[in-house]
């Protein structure tokens, strides 16, 4: 039995409407005005891929939390796993924006990075 899927696109603003259909190597997109919507569609139902933004703690109490992100996407299914190592942290240096908060977090060959310099000077 084939499954059917429907989807927004998100590549670009036109916002197709992407049917999908089929199962394993089988697989047939239609709605798409272009081809980066169809591997998006393909993408999305056989390995959906995900970015965090969010924060994390530290001991400065003029900047309770360090803004953070991932360094690059990782599986949908790894997200709230992600989180929760995000809510272990608590940043007790100065790290600068970009700088390693997290290193292959989870083993996913992702890195925590901080996306501000709020702790870039900070003293304790």
């Amino acid at each position: 039995m084939k499954e059917m899927k429907e989807l927004t696109c998100i590549i670009c603003p036109n916002g197709c409407t992407l049917t999908v259909t089929g199962d394993g190597d089988n697989i047939r997109v239609s709605g798409s005005k272009c081809v980066r919507g169809e591997k998006f569609a393909v993408a999305e139902v056989t390995n959906p891929m995900r970015t965090i933004c969010s924060t994390v703690r530290t001991a400065y109490k003029d900047a309770p939390v360090l803004p953070v992100r991932v360094s690059a996407e990782i599986p949908k299914e790894k997200i709230f796993d992600v989180i929760r190592e995000l809510n272990k942290i608590i940043i007790t240096e100065p790290v600068a924006c970009g700088g390693t908060v997290i290193e292959n977090v989870l083993g996913l060959g992702v890195d925590i990075i901080a996306t501000s310099d709020i702790l870039k000077f900070k003293e304790m």
